[in-house]
């Protein structure tokens, strides 16, 4: 089936939908209305939209079929009139699948909305089969604590068996086998970072790795050049970052339709976890469009992947324990943590190497975090439009930015994004927490700097005298 395009709009008392469909019969047009959920099947089209309110199928309901345009407008009745449905313009949040009960131990991860298997006799018989399985255990346990037994007990630390030598990476760690060939592509930065063998890399290696060619790769002189001619990056710091336009364009319309649509399932700790490297991700881009001034170059997608750890080692931002996550200094430490993260990358990679340049980057993350969801969703396909440009670096949209674009818009709200940008925007770097004596290269260049201007003084001097 195909997913048409689509956009709604409301009134006091109406939510118009306009889909689309050319060339249709409209007496094919099958419409049905379940409290929030709309779906809207005619062949070869379907369309199903979850709104944040209820809608009635009424006398007051219609559905007009243009054959010109190739749109049938749908409207529907508010439930409750005056009610304002919210984020109409969120396209994958509307194409999401409703949400579940929630489950205190959810195992499966929803990737699309299929029909229940009919239980046969041989699934009832292993279900017998599993229930006295563990009613057994249970009453060995319940016997042994009865009896003081020692029972078994596991050791903490101790990473879980691998039966392949492949990882996972990638959003919430569902991906593998993408980089099985990493050394035959044009991904150079991954197979700088990690090598051939980047799919067998552990995430502590990845760490390890990432690190260890961070600290090869920075250059003192090169940083030191940057700081003391730094005209070509004071007119970066000049620029000013574009406001955030309200509406979509057609063309990011199109690409939220093509969006996957999941249910994700997640904890807390993996919850912030996301928000860390989604907060790298937006310094890459912050980087790049002031680079570029807001017009993405040959070099944009290099520049995103060379400055994005989850990108160039695989390498995203670690979790933050579930219990600590409710710490305000636990969290304001993770957030710098990962800056640091950036500002390393942003020092020792790209061709301007400044620390007041990755100050201007990070605020340019905390604007873009207050301007809300649809703010990051932007950014994050404006991200994703040069990454499926490039003939490697579209593995990234893949792996990791088409599930935040859909993320963000389903489970982030204005209110998070905007606590979050007042605490990056609040944060205090220092150059201490690089790792590269930043200070006292800095101190040898003003001190190099201040022995040319008396060398040049001195010699102005002697030529008055003359």
């Amino acid at each position: 089936m195909i997913t048409p395009r689509f956009s709604c709009t409301q009134t006091e008392t109406s939510l118009i939908v306009a889909i689309y469909c050319p060339s249709i019969r409209a007496s094919e047009v099958e419409i049905n209305v379940d409290e929030t959920l709309l779906t809207v099947h005619i062949n070869p089209y379907f369309l199903r939209l979850n709104f944040s309110g209820n809608v009635l199928e009424d006398d007051a309901s219609s559905a007009r079929y243009d054959p010109a345009s190739g749109y049938l407008t749908v409207t529907l009745t508010k439930e409750t009139p005056g009610e304002a449905f919210r984020d109409l313009d969120l396209l994958a949040k509307l194409l999401a699948p409703r949400p579940t009960a929630p489950d205190p131990s959810p195992v499966i991860e929803v990737v699309g909305s299929t029909e229940a298997a009919v239980p046969t006799d041989d699934d009832d018989l292993a279900q017998r089969a599993q229930a006295l399985s563990l009613e057994h255990e249970r009453d060995e346990i319940l016997h042994a604590a009865e009896n003081d037994w020692q029972l078994p007990q596991s050791v903490s630390g101790l990473e879980p068996l691998r039966t392949s030598p492949q990882q996972r990476y990638g959003f919430l760690n569902t991906h593998t086998g993408y980089f099985t060939h990493v050394g035959q592509t044009a991904n150079e930065v991954l197979l700088a970072e990690l090598g051939p063998d980047a799919e067998a890399c552990t995430p502590k290696e990845r760490r390890l790795r990432r690190v260890a060619h961070e600290d090869a790769k920075f250059n003192e002189e090169h940083y030191m050049a940057d700081y003391m001619d730094d005209e070509y990056i004071q007119d970066l710091l000049a620029w000013t970052t574009p406001a955030v336009t309200a509406a979509y364009s057609e063309e990011e319309n199109l690409t939220m339709l093509r969006l996957p649509r999941k249910e994700y399932l997640f904890d807390k700790s993996q919850e912030h976890g996301l928000y860390l490297t989604l907060l790298t991700l937006l310094f890459a881009h912050a980087y790049d469009v002031r680079f570029t001034q807001g017009d993405p170059s040959s070099e944009s997608a290099w520049t995103l992947v060379a400055l994005t750890p989850a990108f160039s080692a695989l390498d995203a931002a670690p979790y933050v324990p579930e219990d600590r996550a409710g710490n305000q200094e636990i969290m304001t430490a993770a957030i710098a943590a990962a800056f640091t993260q950036s500002y390393r990358r942003a020092l020792a990679f790209p061709l301007s190497r400044s620390f007041a340049l990755a100050e201007a980057c990070r605020l340019d993350v905390a604007q873009t975090l207050l301007a809300g969801v649809r703010g990051v969703v932007r950014a994050l396909l404006e991200v994703k439009r040069v990454l499926d440009a490039h003939e490697a670096y579209y593995v990234y949209s893949k792996i990791w930015v088409d599930d935040f674009c859909t993320w963000v818009q389903v489970h982030a709200s204005d209110e998070g994004l905007g606590i979050l940008g007042y605490r990056v925007k609040a944060l205090s770097m220092n150059k201490g927490m690089i790792g590269w004596g930043l200070e006292e290269l800095q101190a040898v260049a003003n001190r190099s700097m201040a022995a040319s201007m008396s060398r040049a003084s001195d010699s102005d001097d002697d030529s008055e005298s003359d």
